[in-house]
């Protein structure tokens, strides 16, 4: 029981240390500062000229990749080829997609066959027939035939 005593004080110990050097730490970091003397720059506007009203160019265009020479041309290719690949493919395609007929009549064959299996039941016939496809129709090899194949039921 003592060593256990022995053992919480010497935790309680190390977390006070610890938390005396991480205070320490903190206030040493908190005494450095920086100047924003660097945001309080003023620079004086260039001469504007009634040219420059009329004829604007973009000083920091990056194109999106349609049309290197004109911003307008760029702008519009990319805002139709986005329209038309968002809107039109992804949102009415799948649209379209999600509300097409069954094509390959699944719905159908479902209900036909939970029908059919009602009716059987109701028949008290077995549901699948064990002589579903006649046995005198199928051929099987004879025994010379198979010979050493290993048959696995």
């Amino acid at each position: 029981m003592s060593a256990l005593i022995r053992l919480t004080s010497r935790a309680l110990a190390l977390q006070r240390s610890m938390a005396l050097n991480q205070t320490a730490t903190l206030s040493a970091c908190r005494t450095i500062k920086t100047s924003p003397k660097k945001d309080e720059t003023v620079a004086a506007p260039a001469s504007v000229t009634a040219e420059d009203f009329a004829n604007p160019s973009p000083k920091n265009w990056v194109s999106y990749g349609f049309d290197y020479k004109s911003e307008k041309e760029d702008r519009n290719a990319a805002k139709s080829t986005f329209f038309v690949s968002v809107t039109l493919c992804l949102v009415w395609g799948t649209f379209f997609w999600a509300y097409l007929p069954d094509t390959q009549i699944r719905d159908w064959a479902q209900r036909e066959g939970y029908l059919e299996l009602r009716r059987r039941e109701q028949a008290g016939v077995d549901l699948v027939s064990p002589n579903y496809v006649d046995p005198a129709s199928i051929v099987l090899p004879s025994d010379e035939d198979l010979a050493n194949t290993e048959i696995i039921i």
